[in-house]
């Protein structure tokens, strides 16, 4: 296994380093991101714990390829801010239309370059899902339509058996948001594409736990652990 580290939109003020992780073997390609949303700090300690694993070997891969992008956003984590303007609303529609942001192009290039069939973005929200039907908190997102529907159901079942407390417990959201990433993904490329929210009200720790293991049972269901 390598691990190699690169940077996205290396030419710009939004430059923000991103790891390829090569297996022996040929195989699926995974791709995380995280930190899209400056302020989702829970996410973006996850996805750079995902990679720290990989480097130290505590994670391991024989096969496939895994790109991870822990923190997209860098101007808007310094200033703990959602960003102005929402990074997530600023991917192309279509593919015949552009990115309206130099770092959503550069995700766009990344994506084009090693076409993932398998895309998390990793993200926080308010409230819990569990409690109220409108909230995001606990919940994967799944564009309405999407292969990947089956997948996240079973990964919900399988986390949220680790889950004493019911409150805490995740749901799907079938959800289309033009303009983020997740929906750029599905549309251009068929990739089965998700959105991961743990919930802002909980100890950061623990969001941080649940977002490393939906990851790794995602990684698990392509093949790849």
């Amino acid at each position: 296994m390598i691990v190699e580290s690169y940077t996205l939109a290396s030419s710009t003020a939004y430059a923000t380093p991103y790891y390829v992780i090569r297996g022996e073997l040929p195989g699926p390609v995974f791709m995380v991101v995280s930190g899209i949303h400056g302020n989702e700090t829970g996410s973006i300690r996850a996805a750079q714990i995902i990679v720290e694993h990989f480097n130290q070997r505590r994670l391991y891969i024989h096969r496939g390829t895994i790109i991870v992008v822990p923190l997209m956003n860098q101007k808007a984590y310094r200033k703990r801010i959602r960003g102005v303007p929402d990074l997530n609303r600023t991917f192309p529609r279509s593919s015949k239309t552009a990115a309206k942001h130099p770092l959503a192009s550069a995700l766009l290039q990344l994506v084009l370059r090693y076409r993932p069939t398998w895309f998390l973005d990793l993200h926080e929200a308010n409230g819990l899902s569990q409690k109220n039907p409108k909230r995001l908190g606990q919940s994967i997102i799944v564009t309405p339509g999407s292969r990947g529907t089956g997948t996240a159901k079973r990964v919900i079942k399988g986390i949220n058996r680790t889950i004493p407390k019911t409150a805490y417990h995740f749901n799907i959201r079938l959800r289309e948001r033009p303009g983020s990433s997740r929906a750029t993904v599905t549309r251009i490329l068929g990739a089965k594409a998700f959105t991961v929210e743990t919930c802002w009200s909980l100890d950061r720790e623990l969001r941080i736990r649940y977002q490393i293991d939906i990851v790794s049972r995602f990684l698990k269901s392509a093949g790849l652990l």
